[in-house]
């Protein structure tokens, strides 16, 4: 089947796999032209292959590098003439274990990649585009961010701030870029693996909804955020949990 060209395009970091690719893959076949970003050039580059390299080109690097994110952007436009939507999908996670022995460089490295990257992509983008012609931006939290995360307090206080970014920034550029974050839980992408592996049952028994996320539920999510139907949406973060938060209530 032909997909109408939309005439929009955007910018996803950190999807040359997981929920990125998902992402990318929901937009590119709703008509969208789409720029990729991710470290591995060979991932990168079979990722731009697999979702059609007609429409998606790739631009590695490093998500909290500032010339990456100018290059990105500049490549973006110079391919597509525009960047409509950013959704900031870029993430780390490299330490697990309590919050009273996080290595407080750690901590700095997660922050520079989860939250001060999307910052920097945000003003690369609306400067280059959106500012003048409106737009969309879907920051990737979690459900890590709006609750207490045993052993991954670095990662969760990072997916805090991005939600808070995202106030910021849908109070600053509205009315004409709209910013909304999205919150999931588990998805089952190698980034993620840890969480599930070897007990994916067991871990998809604590969900109302019976399984774990795929990236193709994020992909939906970003797909809503950065169309017509979410037009009076902003500064909002849409929890996609499967329902886990349910289990918080009484009895």
């Amino acid at each position: 089947m032909t997909v109408q060209d939309s005439g929009k395009a955007a910018l996803i970091t950190g999807a040359s796999r997981g929920i990125g690719y998902g992402i990318a893959k929901a937009l590119v076949d709703r008509g969208d032209r789409v720029c990729i970003t991710g470290r591995g050039e060979d991932a990168l580059k079979e990722a731009v292959e697999a979702l059609g390299s007609d429409r998606v080109i790739g631009v590695a690097g490093k998500a909290h590098d500032e010339a990456h994110q100018a290059v990105a952007v500049q490549r973006t436009m110079e391919a597509f003439g525009r960047v409509d939507f950013l959704v900031n999908n870029a993430g780390t996670n490299p330490v697990f274990g309590p919050i009273a022995e996080l290595d407080l460089n750690v901590v700095r490295k997660v922050f520079e990649t989860n939250v001060i990257s999307a910052l920097g992509f945000a003003q690369q983008t609306y400067k280059a585009w959106q500012k003048e012609n409106g737009g969309a931006i879907v920051n990737i939290a979690s459900v890590a961010g709006v609750s207490a995360s045993p052993f991954i307090g670095a990662y969760g206080m990072s997916k805090a701030a991005m939600i808070n970014l995202t106030l910021q920034l849908a109070h600053e550029f509205a009315p004409v870029v709209r910013v909304n974050s999205i919150a999931p839980a588990v998805v089952k992408t190698r980034f993620a693996q840890a969480l599930y592996e070897g007990r994916e049952a067991e871990a998809a028994a604590a969900y109302p909804l019976g399984r774990l996320g795929v990236p193709e539920d994020i992909g939906g999510a970003a797909a809503f955020l950065t169309s017509h139907q979410s037009d009076w949406i902003t500064g909002q973060t849409l929890v996609v949990d499967g329902g886990i938060f349910l289990n918080a209530g009484v009895g």
